[in-house]
């Protein structure tokens, strides 16, 4: 080929992804910036990476989004959407109906059981006897502290903490006896070598559709129709296309879609 077919065929190529990039619609999605391994975790450099990471990108490529991954802390996740500083929240958010009094939810893209922790010294159960006159741990603004405030009335306390690896911090250290999160991060650090050395699973939680939802969904802005059904459809493909399998077992050896039931 001569050079300037080349050149020719060059200056397309790049006038067709130009075209194709301008096409796709921009939008923010927000995301909490603190380590909740497998689903989101940070390396040397700085950059974002996880089950979730992968997830979201395999969500927006299929739906045509120029997704931006943009940090707000936890509890700044839902006031963001709804003021329109971001268009959607894929964040390991369940679908609860408290939730769906000031957002809206796409179909959930995972479901897993919610387990508690704590340390190997100390024998009990996830239950509200076993836990009585315990200290749990909780990330505030989650499933987790709501479900322990309406079922571990007789623990010693509920302790909120803004991130779930300070309360993995406090509880290797001693300052509290249990700590209930999503059994995926549970695991994560238990894995770990300080959660090796202090903790183990103490069990599952009793369901409660209520207060623990469907499952993880992205959240958009109530009446966002639009957005709400191109994330709808996007899941529905990468499950049907196997996407969703391929990403899963890098990270799983099990479908973490899960049943009908619960997730942070």
């Amino acid at each position: 080929m001569k050079p300037f077919l080349k050149t020719a065929l060059a200056a397309t190529l790049i006038a067709l992804s130009g075209a194709f990039s301008a096409s796709a619609e921009q939008i923010k999605v927000g995301f909490s910036p603190e380590a909740y391994p497998p689903f989101y975790s940070q390396d040397a450099s700085g950059n974002w990476g996880g089950w979730e990471v992968d997830i979201v990108n395999a969500i927006c490529g299929e739906a045509k989004l120029d997704c931006v991954l943009t940090p707000i802390p936890w509890d700044g996740l839902i006031p963001a959407l709804k003021t329109k500083k971001i268009d959607a929240i894929m964040n390991s958010m369940s679908i609860t109906n408290e939730r769906k009094k000031e957002i809206d939810f796409s179909e959930k893209y995972y479901n897993t059981p919610t387990a508690v922790i704590g340390a190997k010294d100390q024998k009990f159960d996830a239950t509200p006897e076993g836990l009585k006159a315990k200290i749990v741990g909780v990330q505030a603004s989650t499933v987790h502290a709501a479900y322990a405030k309406k079922h571990f009335t007789d623990a010693a306390e509920i302790k909120e903490y803004q991130t779930q690896d300070e309360a993995n911090q406090d509880l290797a250290a001693g300052r509290i006896d249990a700590t209930q999160a999503d059994s995926i991060a549970l695991d994560a650090f238990l894995k770990s070598d300080q959660g090796k050395a202090c903790c183990d699973l103490k069990g599952y939680v009793a369901p409660d559709l209520e207060v623990l939802g469907p499952g993880v969904g992205a959240g958009v802005r109530q009446g966002d129709t639009e957005l709400k059904d191109k994330l709808n459809a996007a899941i529905k493909a990468i499950r049907a296309n196997g996407k969703y399998a391929e990403i899963t077992k890098k990270y799983f050896d099990f479908d973490i879609y899960g049943e009908e039931s619960q997730s942070n």
